[in-house]
């Protein structure tokens, strides 16, 4: 659910879940840029060459262009799919998280991909006309899908890894419509009681604001072909497919502003801020 004018009437008829049947498959969708290598991954996670994706080093230089980009943060897409719009209540069913990677000359490019489907926590609310945007079965016996908490520490895992590459404080979540999805992930993130969330608790990059204001479109299909990027229709509330394409426009924008980066680094360096330590209410460095 990412596009700005995706809207629907909200059923009067959901269902509200109980405990899901169990699976013990693992939701498990890894991938990456033919080109990009991956900064960390789980051993048990795999490429697209169906080989079990290795941790690649990140050279220093790389890793202060990253830290110094965002202030120390680390830009990383998320998209969710779900059983409805009340974070709340209703139901996380996938979650993917795409990493963004940055080149020597500083351009920004989209990464690996992590991607799970998630079980409905129980007594999640499921609309049945979210269900029909999606075409999501949430009890299909095929649907190899996880509980939120381990969904969850497996996403946060990889993003954590890449957070110390690229020698970063935290994460800070970029998304289409990023309130929705930073809403669900957090959450998801207090009914799992996980401890240990790398994303930055409130602040986020809007892909549908920087499109706005750069593309002149807000809706995520509308602004990628107005770009010149692909669209496909029939992958769309996939969150893989929504999160890959997300961090292809968030790159595109981001590199376009490439000149105006530099000048305002020159300013800061000249005001001497470029050394300055973080101020006392900055987020803690993650570990």
């Amino acid at each position: 659910m990412s596009d700005a004018d995706s809207t629907v009437a909200v059923g009067t008829t959901a269902t509200v879940c109980a405990s899901a049947p169990k699976t013990n498959l693992a939701g498990v969708t890894t991938s990456q840029q033919p080109d990009t290598p991956a900064v960390a991954v789980e051993p048990t996670a795999t490429g697209t060459n169906g080989e079990p994706a290795r941790a690649a080093t990140t050279a220093p230089s790389i890793a202060a262009l990253m830290s110094r980009r965002f202030r120390g943060f680390l830009p990383v897409v998320i998209d969710v799919e779900t059983g409805g719009f009340h974070s709340a209540t209703d139901a996380l069913l996938e979650i993917a998280a795409v990493l963004i990677d940055i080149e020597p000359d500083g351009t920004l490019k989209r990464g690996a991909t992590h991607s799970f489907h998630v079980k409905p926590f129980e007594g999640a609310r499921l609309d049945p006309a979210a269900l029909a945007i999606t075409g999501i079965d949430p009890f299909h016996p095929l649907r190899p899908a996880l509980p939120e908490k381990d969904a969850l520490g497996r996403v946060f895992r990889e993003i954590r890894h890449a957070i110390h590459a690229y020698n970063c404080r935290r994460a800070i979540l970029v998304g289409h419509n990023a309130a929705f999805d930073l809403g669900f992930l957090n959450a998801a993130v207090v009914r799992a009681d996980v401890k240990r969330n790398p994303f930055h608790p409130f602040s986020c990059f809007d892909t549908a604001t920087l499109a706005g204001a750069a593309l002149g479109q807000t809706v995520l299909a509308k602004a990628l072909a107005v770009a010149g990027l692909q669209w496909d229709p029939s992958s769309a509330h996939s969150a893989s497919y929504d999160a890959e394409r997300t961090a292809d426009v968030f790159c595109l924008i981001c590199n376009r502003l490439s000149d105006s980066f530099r000048d305002a680094q020159d300013r800061a360096r000249s005001m001497g801020w470029m050394n300055a330590t973080p101020p006392a209410d900055e987020p803690p460095l993650e570990t």
